[in-house]
């Protein structure tokens, strides 16, 4: 039976996909938890109207990334901990804390997942940040600071 699945599904397929499942297994289950629909006429066109309406919206959610991460290796962000007298912080810096100054510094909505460190930061000083969401990819810099 061929199907529309509405979710990503482990081991069948991708949103908006067309797939062949087995009878039982689409009437049973993936219709029932609303995973998927049948692959009616009407249906298909449906899911190809999606299919490109999100590929076009990812496609500008690219290119607004783009312009977010290019506008941040111009702008200054600075993050606050508490450190000791040897510069070594208390409590690492990590990607949420990075988003949020970013959010509220430069304005610039990082999405979950985009900054890649290799590891948190644990130290003061200034530290190139790398961005990667698919295709994109960029660098920032923060500066760590010790709270007065």
């Amino acid at each position: 039976m061929k199907v529309i699945l509405l979710k990503d599904v482990k081991g069948i397929g991708r949103l908006h996909e067309v797939v062949e499942a087995k009878d039982g297994y689409a009437l049973n289950f993936l219709i029932p938890q609303e995973l998927a629909i049948a692959a009616t006429p009407a249906a298909l066109k449906e899911a190809e109207v999606r299919r490109k309406r999100n590929a076009e919206r990812a496609e500008l959610d690219a290119k607004l990334l783009a312009q977010n991460i290019a506008s941040l290796a111009d702008a200054r962000i600075v993050v606050t901990a508490k450190a000791n007298e040897k510069g070594h912080l208390y409590d690492a810096v990590g990607e949420s804390e990075i988003r949020v100054a970013a959010k509220e510094q430069a304005r610039i909505d990082i999405p979950e997942g985009a900054i890649k460190l290799d590891k948190p930061i644990k130290e003061l000083g200034t530290f190139d940040i790398p961005v990667t969401t698919g295709e994109t990819f960029g660098r920032f810099s923060i500066t760590v600071e010790s709270e007065a």
